[in-house]
């Protein structure tokens, strides 16, 4: 009998009783071979493990060599390492919040390989007994399937547990836009406040929050009816520059679970902080890289042009000089920064003080309670009313799928009695 070709599998009796066999799925990171050992008491046990190992090496599923890695550490190392880099600053809060307030203390202790489906629909099913949201937990359920594609392709696992399991039904919620009469009220008061036009473009143009406080005068073309969008204002979170962050933010550390019946937090209590907490940032002596910052819009669809109708051209005109003369009561405490809606030292709206500007205009002027962005979800309608193409409509709005048109148009009071009457004029008409 020949010689076995290099690399080929063996099965062998040892001199301590046990049968073993070794398999070779590939090369280390060094270079070396990656040889697998597996043994037990009989040649059958131990050629089915063979077997099992060239079965997963054949089909690109074996586990690398190397760190052993826990569901715990292998979130914190693809949240920091490989997306924080990659993604935007708003994504990352998304998939911070759902590692470090959900995932890790639900799951964390887990091997990544040993993971079940079982083990995430537990862990939502637990969030939702704790108050939170279903959207909540899928927002969990997305940020696991994103991590653990990640460790997938890079051979860490066989396969996405997350995609088998089953996360909360999702109920979209119903969004009704403003009537033509509501949004003529939001318009008549927020004509007589300062920075109201901001609103008028939400409710007109459909513009998104962080594109308006973004907008900046040389983007605005008030001869030729013109804006564009190319960027936005966002707040981003503060990271720690100093050496120990754990220990910078340690009178913030939450050591221990709420009391079952907490009146300090408004929506689901946050859980204790994990060991070897980083997070705090906001009061580290040394921070850096948050605040308020201009980044692009989220996609190439949103760089687009919009034209002005005449009515807020001519706010835009009256705006522009009421900032001029603030501009020159402010005199040398005046932060030029180009912004069309800004503070009355020149710098930019925050995102916070908006929403509460947003919320008393609409008590003010006697319209129910609604989201900032349903005056987009109005702006799209009214294009919907008016009979404007679908192409046109996303060019407005800034959409880059035709899907999208499902989501933001809705079928507005005023549309719908068209349609009755003339469903009525042709079923009950009379010759």
């Amino acid at each position: 009998m020949g010689r076995k070709p290099n690399g080929a599998s063996s099965i062998y009796l040892g001199a301590d009783g046990d049968w073993h066999g070794r398999v070779t799925v590939g090369t280390k990171p060094d270079g070396r071979p990656d040889r697998r050992h597996v043994r037990g008491k009989t040649e059958a046990i131990v050629t089915r493990k063979v077997r099992d190992l060239e079965r997963e090496r054949d089909s690109g599923s074996i586990r690398k060599t190397g760190q052993r890695w826990t569901v715990a550490s292998w979130l914190t190392h693809w949240v920091e390492t490989i997306a924080a880099p990659a993604v935007r600053e708003t994504t990352m809060v998304g998939y911070r919040a759902a590692v470090y307030t959900h995932l890790i203390p639900g799951i964390g202790a887990h091997r990544l390989e040993k993971l079940e489906p079982e083990h995430l629909e537990l862990l939502y099913a637990a969030m939702i007994r704790r108050g939170s949201a279903p959207g909540t937990a899928h927002q969990a359920h997305r940020t696991i399937k994103t991590a653990l594609n990640v460790a997938m392709r890079r051979g860490h696992l066989p396969r996405n547990v997350a995609r088998l399991a089953k996360a909360p039904r999702l109920d979209e919620k119903e969004i009704e836009p403003f009537t033509v009469a509501e949004a003529q009220r939001l318009l008549a008061v927020a004509a007589e406040k300062r920075n109201g036009v901001r609103f008028a473009l939400a409710l007109a143009l459909g513009l998104r929050k962080g594109e308006a406080l973004g907008l900046k005068w040389r983007r605005v073309d008030l001869e030729n009816g013109l804006l564009r969008t190319p960027r936005q204002l966002q707040r981003h979170r503060w990271r720690h520059g100093c050496e120990n962050p754990h220990a910078c933010g340690e009178r913030l550390h939450k050591t221990a679970p709420c009391p079952p019946k907490c009146s300090r937090h408004q929506r689901a209590c946050p859980p204790p902080c994990p060991p070897g907490c980083q997070r705090h940032a906001s009061n580290c002596p040394q921070r850096h890289g948050g605040g308020l910052r201009e980044v692009d819009v989220k996609s190439r669809a949103g760089r687009r042009a919009v034209g002005i109708p005449a009515p807020l051209v001519e706010a835009l005109r009256q705006h522009r000089e009421a900032q001029n003369a603030e501009r020159q009561i402010a005199a040398q405490l005046w932060e030029e920064g180009d912004w069309v809606f800004a503070q009355p030292n020149g710098r930019p709206i925050d995102p916070r003080a908006d929403h509460d500007a947003w919320k008393a205009l609409l008590k003010e002027a006697g319209v129910r309670d609604a989201r900032l962005h349903d005056a987009r979800h109005t702006a799209a309608t009214m294009l919907l009313v008016l009979g404007v193409p679908t192409r046109a409509v996303m060019e407005v709005m800034g959409w880059s799928q035709m899907a999208m048109t499902t989501r933001y148009q809705h079928l507005a009071p005023e549309l719908a009695g068209g349609i009755a009457e003339q469903v009525a004029g042709l079923l009950w008409r009379t010759n």
